[in-house]
């Protein structure tokens, strides 16, 4: 045991821990009142380009809270607009790529040649996190799924159906799979760009994996989530977060794969995903995000209940079920980490 690094990666090596990891998703975001000011001076795509700034921002909750793992403030959209899409962020309406990717010209017009040269300020950005951090803080990169991406890029914006998504891949399904491997390709080589600039974990956030029925997850967005962890683990040995919504049904067709970590979403047992998976796998999660909306003695009985899984064992880091919600009370983050760390330390004492 190395007792000086940092929590998170001895957690998914499962070496003994005195204590159980603690991050949260979106844990830099709406919910503080240090980036809501920050965001009064400056649009969200210009904090997300420019490294200071995006350096800044995911910096702000490890400062408030001392996480014990700080992750990269950018967006999953970079890679389509340095693919070719243009993107914009409207207000109140969110996130729209145009043109959307629908034909096989589409997709054609798409490159990744010189994606990690236009993608740079993500490196930058890196480059000055991890300089700001110390050795007991890890720092995540992170990247959309290609099926994840693949949905905003053939929607163009928001929606509900996914119309378009499922049109094509029901009524083309070759189309598609050439996305996805064009996208597989371009994600890749994001993550590796993010581990050569300084990040210690890499995960990948499958959120859309929850519109593919189970029986067409592993052909459309498994195999490809799989295809990138096999590559980063055998060329440079980073450990890899897989997160997919879905429940058990999509967590079960990971279960061979060469990831390091698969992350729980809420609608999960966190029990049962032990149970089938601990012995291969270290596991994150997942605690529902709205359990900050309740009181104390809600919160202490929740994160007392996700802690009691593993116990004094090793190979669970603590985390949201999905991300944290913009508006939760920020006196209800600060006494979920307090709890974290007040369970967790006397588990592992036993």
């Amino acid at each position: 045991m190395n007792a000086s690094e940092s929590l998170l990666l001895r957690a998914i090596r499962k070496e003994a821990v005195e204590r159980t990891p603690i991050w949260i998703m979106r844990q830099a975001g709406r919910y503080l009142p240090e980036y809501r000011a920050l965001r009064e001076k400056h649009d969200f795509l210009t904090v997300c380009k420019t490294p200071e700034l995006a350096a800044e921002v995911t910096l702000q909750p490890i400062r408030r809270f001392g996480f014990d793992a700080a992750i990269l403030f950018s967006d999953i959209l970079v890679i389509p607009e340095a693919m070719g899409q243009t993107l914009e962020f409207l207000e109140d309406h969110g996130p729209k790529l145009s043109p959307p990717v629908r034909t096989a010209k589409d997709i054609e017009n798409l490159t990744i040649q010189d994606l990690t040269e236009k993608l740079d300020f993500v490196a930058q950005a890196v480059r000055h996190i991890r300089s700001e951090l110390d050795d007991q803080t890890a720092l995540i990169g992170f990247s959309g799924s290609p099926f994840t991406l693949a949905a905003y890029m053939i929607e163009g914006k928001p929606t509900r159906h996914f119309k378009f998504l499922k049109t094509m891949l029901y009524a083309q399904p070759e189309l598609l799979h050439q996305l996805l491997t064009k996208l597989t390709a371009a994600v890749t080589a994001y993550l590796k760009m993010q581990i050569e600039a300084g990040a210690q974990v890499v995960q990948v956030f499958d959120t859309w994996g929850s519109v593919l029925p189970v029986h067409l997850f592993e052909e459309f967005s498994g195999k490809y989530l799989n295809a990138i962890a096999a590559e980063i683990r055998q060329s440079i040995q980073t450990p890899v977060i897989l997160f997919s919504m879905g429940g058990m049904d999509h967590l079960i067709q990971l279960a061979d794969s060469p990831a390091h970590v698969l992350g729980v979403d809420w609608n999960t047992d966190l029990a049962q995903a032990k149970k089938l998976f601990g012995d291969e796998f270290a596991l994150q999660g997942n605690l529902d995000p709205t359990v900050l909306y309740g009181d104390r003695s809600a919160i202490g009985r929740e994160v007392e209940r996700v802690l009691q899984v593993f116990g004094a064992e090793s190979g669970h880091i603590f985390n949201l079920g999905h991300g944290i919600l913009h508006d939760v009370p920020l006196e209800n983050v600060e006494f979920l980490v307090e709890e974290v760390r007040r369970l967790s330390e006397r588990l592992h004492r036993k």
